[in-house]
């Protein structure tokens, strides 16, 4: 598709940067009252009265974090603002505006272009948030992106990585394990693909794990679900890198241990599925797949009968003394030290 040599597809060139910025951007609307400039001037103007400030950034390389051959631009557009606005809510606040920087080679069309900008503008009506401002160069690799969120909070809201303690419970929202199996499923059909390009893949089977990786959702939800039940969290963390990287990074920052229940993950039945079909464990999956974008969090004992029963939320375990360390209970109630084997852009191929 980005190869198409058809005469009717618009290069970048005719329009340049500034005409570029303004055709992608004119149809975004100014919806948060926080936003007083948003894109036009040479810098966008916020105004978040007694609110405090919460900025994340993230860096997204063709062939790196994502793979064109199955990962639709407009998904691509979707999936790059999701992935930020994850990093707010981990926080406890609300996401108000990005910024969209892009880095874009000759061998897309505007048209190309226009469907990730169409991406993007659904998960900014989605979640709410403006776009007000960006950036775009050419370059000579394919694809990147760059995607800045901000947000506000009250400061007595803001939740860290480093507020747990001993005795908290430890919370999940959603299933896990979704999004790496959903990306098997789609390397594996790529494979095929290859081999036998008139091989039409059947992927129903597979919906919720391939749209897991592909149109994943932030949990704006969870934060909103906490505020209307009086629920204040002592520590979270999104998961992007998997859950047991993810419990480290919580016990490193406030000095605790934890055990975690392995009968207590919460998996949805296509991925136990896929994970026979693959051969693989579910619980490994869980524990070190990663891109799930579910929020982990911590909260007092005081607060289990708010969220017990309630179905978005899973109760997995509790934060123990920093010198226990932190642990897999196994179904056989063996404890396993938990090791951080997240993804890791660095590691060579």
């Amino acid at each position: 598709m980005l190869e198409n040599k058809n005469n009717e597809l618009t290069s970048l060139e005719k329009l340049g940067e500034f005409g570029l910025i303004t055709h992608l951007t004119k149809d975004f609307e100014i919806t948060q009252t926080s936003t007083v400039t948003g894109i036009g001037d040479d810098a966008a103007v916020l105004d978040f009265n007694n609110k405090k400030t919460i900025l994340s950034t993230d860096l997204l390389i063709e062939g790196v974090h994502f793979d064109l051959s199955y990962m639709p631009l407009k998904h691509l557009g979707y999936k790059s603002v999701v992935v930020n606005l994850s990093d707010v809510y981990a926080m406890n606040a609300t996401a108000t505006q990005i910024t969209v920087s892009i880095a874009v080679s000759n061998r897309f069309p505007l048209e190309a272009l226009e469907e990730l900008y169409a991406g993007i503008a659904m998960a900014c009506k989605t979640y709410g948030v403006d776009l007000i401002g960006g950036d775009t160069t050419s370059s000579k690799t394919g694809l990147m992106l760059s995607i800045t969120a901000l947000g506000e909070v009250d400061e007595e809201k803001i939740t860290y990585r480093s507020g747990a303690k001993p005795n908290d419970l430890l919370v999940v929202s959603g299933d896990l394990g979704g999004a790496y199996m959903g990306l098997q499923v789609l390397e594996r059909e790529k494979e095929v693909f290859k081999v036998n390009p008139n091989n039409q893949p059947d992927l129903e089977p597979y919906s919720y794990i391939v749209e897991r990786q592909l149109k994943p959702e932030a949990r704006k939800d969870i934060v909103n679900l906490l505020q209307q039940l009086e629920v204040q969290p002592t520590s979270m963390i999104d998961i992007s890198d998997g859950l047991s990287s993810e419990i480290l990074h919580l016990c490193k920052s406030s000095k605790v241990g934890c055990n975690l229940f392995e009968n207590k993950i919460p998996l949805d039945p296509t991925v136990i599925s896929s994970c026979e079909e693959f051969k693989v464990d579910s619980t490994m999956i869980a524990l070190s797949g990663g891109e799930d974008y579910e929020l982990l969090f911590t909260v007092d004992q005081s607060a289990f009968l708010k969220i017990k029963g309630n179905p978005s939320l899973s109760i997995i375990g509790h934060m123990t003394q920093e010198s226990e360390g932190a642990h897999l209970v196994t179904r056989a109630e063996t404890k396993i030290p938990l090791t951080a084997q997240g993804w890791n852009s660095f590691e060579r191929k």
